[in-house]
């Protein structure tokens, strides 16, 4: 471990439009872009950024193999201990390549492979799609991208051609199936219900065998519609009417199941383009929504990841601050973790030890070998929030300066 803690304490690089999933107890960050003197920079393809949850700490490993281009806007999703990214966009325009990495390495090493030996057909290159994992498939939805005229469908709403050499640029509501267990790519059969206005910057979550979607945006609407995709059936439910008040419009947003019938909806980019700090909770049971009116109205983040810790937390990293149309410059790098449900005993306990350090030095020594290596976790977890936050406030402290 790093003695410096300036080092020891480091955080991800900030960055929008990045890909976030959660394996055991580690976040792994791929991915994304920044923007430097307004010109949007892809962050290196060869950095994996995993955060431990346990001692709150970021280390950076750099990647081997059949490396992605540079991207943003891919869709990241893990099974079985693999991340695999699809799609996104880079310099030369919109991927429909599919890549996976084995994050639980025995080695250390992260080696990426490109899928190059799969069977059936792909959808088209896109960006700004989302995914569901259901039964060792990831199902993907929607997205803005490209088609040739003979790719054109009711599937597609066009927003710009370029008709010389007959492409079309717009949004899609087709659903494709990858099975990484036999390597296959196929668009199954829709057998009901009325399906999604096309969209892209939406958000996508799986409760038991429904995909849900919720928001995103087509041409210049952005939209607060809520549907779900039964996976075992292919059919959909149509626009969900919601009892009482529900989200605004929006786009760039998160949607995270917690629990068995709950999804947590935070963030995003509303109709009038301003970027939004709430966060909202769906239940299944009652078909209603439930504003959180405890969260900070100061923290507002769009085309961020969340993904669902080990109890009940929602880890949301990244994203953007700003609306990025118009003033893309508030790319964030800080982690921001909701708590969605009572913690148990054993955390509250640890973190009680572990932000007293100082006080219970003599006593912590004395523990059991196996609860003391969760409390040094702990020790550090809080060590590496205090000296962020002190960070923090000393860079505000100075733009103060600065600005009189």
């Amino acid at each position: 471990m790093a003695s410096d803690p300036a080092e020891q304490f480091c955080v991800a690089e900030e960055r929008s439009g990045h890909c976030a999933v959660v394996d055991g107890n580690f976040l792994y960050v791929w991915g994304g872009y920044v923007s430097i003197e307004e010109n949007e920079v892809y962050l290196p393809n060869d950095e994996l950024w995993i955060y431990e949850m346990d001692s709150g700490l970021w280390t950076m490993h750099l990647m081997e193999g059949e490396l992605p281009t540079s991207m943003s806007g891919s869709c990241g999703a893990s099974i079985n201990g693999k991340l695999y990214i699809f799609g996104g966009f880079d310099d030369k325009g919109y991927s429909n390549r599919l890549y996976y990495v084995n994050l639980r390495t025995k080695n250390g090493t992260y080696r990426w492979k490109k899928i190059t030996n799969f069977k059936g057909q792909p959808p088209t290159p896109r960006d700004k799609l989302s995914c569901w994992v259901y039964k060792d498939r990831l199902i993907y939805f929607g997205g803005y991208g490209c088609r040739k005229h003979n790719e054109l469908s009711d599937c597609f709403d066009v927003h710009d051609a370029f008709w010389e050499g007959q492409i079309f640029w717009g949004w899609h509501n087709d659903v494709h199936v990858f099975d990484t267990t036999t390597q296959t790519w196929s668009q199954p059969a829709i057998r009901g219900g009325d399906p999604p206005q096309p969209r892209a910057a939406h958000t996508c979550a799986v409760l038991g065998n429904k995909g849900y979607i919720f928001g995103g945006r087509v041409l210049q609407t952005r939209m607060n519609d809520l549907h779900c995709l039964n996976l075992d059936t292919w059919t959909w439910s149509g626009r969900i009417n919601i009892s009482g008040e529900k989200p605004k419009d929006r786009s760039w947003h998160t949607l995270t199941p917690i629990g068995d019938d709950r999804l947590f909806l935070f963030g995003g980019l509303s109709s009038d383009n301003v970027p939004l700090s709430d966060g909202w909770i769906h239940s299944i049971t009652t078909n209603g929504w439930k504003q959180l009116t405890h969260l900070p109205k100061s923290r507002p983040r769009l085309w961020h990841t969340a993904c669902l810790g080990k109890e009940g937390e929602v880890m949301v990293f990244g994203g953007s601050k700003d609306d990025l149309h118009f003033m893309d410059t508030g790319h964030c790098s800080d982690l921001l973790i909701f708590q969605t449900q009572p913690y148990s005993l054993l955390r509250l306990c640890l973190d009680c030890i572990g932000k007293n350090a100082a006080l219970l030095k003599n006593q912590i020594p004395c523990l059991p070998s196996k609860l003391l290596q969760q409390v040094l976790k702990k020790i550090t977890f809080w060590a590496a929030v205090n000296h962020r936050q002190e960070k923090k406030a000393e860079t505000e402290r100075q733009c103060q300066r600065n600005t009189t």
